[in-house]
């Protein structure tokens, strides 16, 4: 009984329509794709990466500012985020292994110092709260923020493996999903 309930809370989930069925299959493939480019050449995937991310920022400021021909509101705001966006678009195409070796860097600094924050704010609702679920939470969101800020570099070198890992999961859910929504969208008479 418990099982035709979440299989029919699945199914209706599912069938919301809000995306194709092949929509997800493809989605699912190409995160398999990604996930195993992730893991076969990591360096050379995640500069790829960081590259296309620095062309989509120099797009994205070129348009920004040429949007001001059409609207005008808050100009200074979209003159400032565009000029940001053309100079770091430019800088990270210029320069993209500095670039991903930054970014990574302050991306991993950034994380760490996070879930030091993080870990905190539940240690001190733990010991407000006696709550000791809480304590165990923060202590380990504490350790994990010490020990990306204590080895960055070798965060960022691990980096990507970690991102292909959680790719072909992804991968693998949505494919297994793209068939949840097609049986749930075409069910067989039976």
């Amino acid at each position: 009984m418990a099982e035709e309930i979440q299989n029919t809370d699945v199914t209706s989930w599912l069938s919301a329509g809000l995306y194709p069925w092949w929509v997800i299959l493809l989605f699912g493939i190409l995160l398999l794709a990604l996930g195993a480019m992730f893991l076969m050449t990591p360096a050379v995937t995640t500069l790829i990466l960081i590259t296309f991310m620095g062309a989509f920022w120099f797009v994205g400021g070129l348009f920004s500012l040429g949007s001001l021909a059409v609207d005008r509101t808050n100009m200074g705001w979209k003159i400032f985020l565009a000029v940001l966006n053309i100079i770091a678009g430019a800088i990270i195409m210029c320069y993209p292994f500095y670039s991903t070796i930054f970014l990574l860097s302050f991306f991993v600094i950034f994380i760490g110092f996070f879930a030091c924050f993080i870990g905190f704010a539940h240690l001190f609702s733990a010991f407000k709260e006696k709550d000791a679920g809480n304590a165990v939470l923060g202590i380990i969101s504490v350790i994990f923020g010490l020990i990306l800020l204590i080895y960055p570099l070798l965060t960022v070198v691990l980096l990507p493996f970690i991102a292909g890992a959680l790719c072909i999961v992804a991968g693998i859910s949505a494919i297994i999903v793209s068939f949840m929504v097609k049986k749930a969208a075409c069910p067989t008479v039976s």
